[in-house]
């Protein structure tokens, strides 16, 4: 007796798959631009905490003026590959006493963005420098 063998040998159509091929493209258009902006942001907002930071360092007694600014507040993040490089600019009349600037490092990811280098003095002013958005706080908020 033979026994006859049932074979269900499926698979994906040649439409099928390029249908599916074309949902996914579709979904990658969309999501990796939002997803490179989620880190801009983030990025952004290291770079205005490790501002905030130094300044309560540049407040403190601890400074002397004129020195660089300590390792681990010379850089944002403040831990691992550094984004923004950090520095203290000399005081003048219109600051308050210091300013502190927040520069993308040259061939980091944030080099051309469009904030440019962000800038926080003693009176609490914030500013951004080679922006080439109008608003500043469109890239000091978190939202």
């Amino acid at each position: 007796m033979t026994v006859a063998m049932k074979t269900n040998d499926r698979a994906f159509s040649l439409l099928e798959l390029i249908v599916a091929l074309a949902i996914a493209a579709t979904l990658a258009a969309f999501t990796i631009p939002s997803y490179h902006g989620h880190i801009a942001k983030a990025h952004r907002t290291d770079a205005a905490s490790a501002l905030y930071r130094a300044a309560q360092f540049a407040e403190s007694a601890a400074h002397v003026d004129g020195a660089p600014l300590p390792s681990g507040l010379d850089q944002a993040p403040q831990g691992g590959r550094a984004v923004y490089r950090l520095r203290m600019l000399p005081a003048d009349d219109s600051n308050g006493g210091y300013a502190l600037e927040a520069q993308p490092l040259e061939n980091g990811p944030m080099a051309e963005d469009a904030c440019g280098t962000f800038i926080l003095d003693a009176t609490g002013s914030k500013s951004n420098r080679n922006a080439a958005i109008a608003d500043p706080d469109d890239c000091w908020s978190a939202r």
